[in-house]
């Protein structure tokens, strides 16, 4: 190893326990046994320009053990990304640009959020994903504007994590040679050594994924990594692994063990790795000054790549200016046409199901949108999500549109994530409403991350019938509803489940989950555009004040809508208030609000074939819930609903018991 590299690597280390140990708090150990790959690959293959951390063509680094957070931040620092000493001082501190785990969004080179472990290979596997299908629709012949690698470092317990087999199976089936997976092979797990629980042989496992398998015997070794990389960038036909081993905690007196996992090494200890490295600095976050210039000069390459870039581009734009106005229009947040407004988009003539309505509307979407991408989880049949005209993706061939993500649905919703920050995209995944247990992980970080992502999930209540109570979601509307910045909307007609996708599409800052149904709806007369305010007067009673307010979302507005005709005429008068969105409408104002639910009217009903938990913040002390509270049973949908007391009879019955 060069002086430069392996002082280069020592500072990697020491930035990191350091940073570690003034936070008393986090994880030295794979940053000290990491640090070599983590430099070779940023050093010598990683194309990136660190004064624009948002260049298309950059490489995409994913570390996906982010508990290993301070070997990116110190990557960072010295990269020139902006990561001072200080934030390396403040590593863990409240309000500050070094988080416990890395954070998309916030600290300014941090490709994708990590930290729930094996989220981050997901996510890389969407992002080489999205690179394919750019590089096919935009390259021409001199002009390979869309040519970059997806790399990612990942430990034990990504292997480990169910997650990274489904996001690995799938990328060896896409044979996605752009990703490259550096596996840090330290056989330590926080518990002791990872024979306790992880004996299989990986090589053989991403082998019959499909994928090359690659082995650097010493972790230590800049020139062996960096050949292996090499190696990796020259198969044309498959993802690479290249299983990198090292010592957790390389250095330290606690190299080899688990302690060194997910405790600062203390400062005797620090002091001692700092002599062992031959690292001879006293100075706590010194950084040599030979090593200030290396990066310096690190920096000035990849400033030079952009450059040859963005020269290359601007040729290309002269020669193909269609396809340089279609680039912008992929990579821009706003929609090329005023959907609002557009009569054709909300039109429908007749009851469906509002899965099969969704599946108009996104045909109707992908005329438009000539960026939308998404699929299901084996399940677009029944999901109707398959974009006529738009072919597959596939190893054979990077043109298509439609995704198959065969039944992985954890790994789908973490893909869509990738695919999302890697940017040019609008996407959406699909799969059954109760499935989305599988998911959660991967939806809870699209909501932590403000990403777009639309999640398109069908057959949502018993009137799944005869699939029984495992297919019959009861606690996912709470569940979903219950994650900060997630967006749910169930909408009661075509309509409204065209209103859903509007604002699904239009977000910015967020996912946004469709929930749909498998049987047949009615078309509302009176459904209004008022749906993208999250609850609207469906229909009105005739006096000022209502004696009651009913409200439902999704299916269960048929119930309410017809049992406000059967009390009208025993003298009752009906507010009936479609809720499609709760989390669109409590970001209205209060005047809004209390035009809907007027605080004054204290007799409510509302009805959900769900769980009843969260619908008593409408009801009020005064109100009543018809749901369900227990899980659902095997019968037709028509026999379950009347035996759950879904129905417009005990609706009204329910109703009367209020205003007496």
């Amino acid at each position: 190893m060069k002086q430069i590299d392996e002082l280069s690597v020592s500072a990697i280390r020491i930035l990191s326990v350091e940073g570690v140990q003034k936070a008393n708090s986090g994880h030295p150990g794979l940053p000290l046994g990491a640090a070599p790959m983590g430099y070779t690959l940023w050093s010598r293959h990683m194309k990136h320009n660190p004064h624009n951390a948002k260049w298309a063509d950059r490489d995409r680094f994913v570390l996906s053990a982010g508990h290993g957070s301070m070997l990116l931040y110190s990557l960072l620092h010295l990269f020139g990304y902006g990561v001072t000493v200080e934030d390396l001082k403040n590593f863990r501190q409240q309000g500050s640009k070094t988080p416990g785990h890395p954070e998309y969004g916030h600290t300014v080179g941090v490709e994708t959020t990590t930290g729930p472990l094996g989220q981050g290979i997901a996510n890389a596997v969407g992002m080489a994903m999205a690179e394919a299908h750019l590089a096919k629709k935009f390259n021409r012949p001199g002009y390979d504007i869309v040519d970059h690698y997806t790399y990612a470092i990942s430990g034990e317990g990504c292997l480990m994590e169910g997650i990274s087999g489904e996001a690995c199976s799938l990328a060896g089936t896409l044979a996605l040679d752009k990703l490259i997976l550096l596996y840090d092979c330290n056989k330590i797990s926080i518990e002791g050594h990872t024979d306790i629980s992880f004996r299989e042989d990986v090589a053989k496992r991403y082998e019959a994924y499909n994928w090359q398998v690659l082995t650097v015997e010493n972790g230590n070794d800049v020139e062996e990594i960096s050949n292996a990389i090499k190696a990796a960038k020259a198969d044309k036909k498959r993802p690479s692994i290249i299983i990198v081993k090292t010592q957790i905690g390389y250095g330290s007196p606690k190299a080899g063990t688990s302690g060194a996992h997910g405790e600062p090494l203390g400062k005797e200890n620090i002091a001692k790795t700092k002599e062992f490295l031959g690292y001879n600095f006293d100075e706590e976050f010194h950084v040599p000054g030979e090593v200030r210039e290396h990066m310096n000069s690190l920096i000035a390459e990849g400033e030079k790549s952009e450059a040859e870039w963005n020269k290359m581009f601007e040729n290309y734009k002269n020669e193909y200016p269609e396809l340089a106005k279609e680039w912008e229009v992929w990579h821009s947040e706003e929609l090329p046409v005023d959907l609002l407004n557009d009569e054709d988009f909300w039109k429908f003539d007749k009851k469906m199901a509002t899965r099969a309505s969704s599946g108009e509307v996104i045909n109707r979407l992908a005329k438009i949108l000539p960026n939308l991408m998404g699929g299901s989880a084996d399940l677009a049949p029944s999901n109707k999500t398959y974009m006529k005209d738009k072919g597959d993706f596939s190893a054979e061939d990077r043109s298509g549109l439609n995704l198959h993500f065969g039944v992985r649905e954890h790994a789908m919703a973490a893909i869509a994530n990738g695919i999302a920050v890697h940017g040019g995209f609008r996407t959406f995944v699909s799969t059954f409403f109760v499935f989305s247990d599988y998911m959660k992980g991967a939806m809870r970080l699209s909501a932590l991350m403000k990403l777009p992502v639309v999640y398109v999930l069908t057959h949502d209540s018993i009137g799944v019938g005869e699939d029984g109570p495992t297919h019959e979601p009861i606690e996912q509307l709470a569940s979903l509803r219950s994650i900060p910045n997630f967006h749910v909307f169930r909408p009661a007609d075509s309509k409204e489940t065209a209103a859903g996708w509007y604002s699904a599409i239009n977000r910015k800052d967020g996912p946004t989950a469709l929930v749909l149904t498998r049987q047949d709806l009615p078309l509302y007369a009176e459904t209004s555009k008022e749906a993208l305010k999250g609850a609207y007067i469906l229909k009105d009673s005739e006096k000022e004040t209502p004696d009651i307010i009913l409200m439902a979302s999704g299916s269960e507005v048929e119930f309410i809508y017809e049992a406000a005709k059967v009390l009208k005429e025993k003298g009752v008068d009906a507010r009936v208030v479609s809720m499609p969105s709760w989390e669109l409408f409590e970001a209205q104002g209060e005047e809004y609000k209390e035009r809907i639910l007027p605080k004054s009217v204290r007799k409510r009903l509302a009805v959900e074939a769900a769980s009843s938990f969260g619908w008593y913040k409408y009801v009020g002390l005064d109100g009543e819930v018809v749901s369900i509270d227990t899980f659902g049973a095997s019968a037709p949908a028509g026999v379950l609903f009347k035996q759950f007391g879904i129905t417009t009879e005990n609706v009204v019955e329910k109703a009367l018991n209020l205003v007496k």
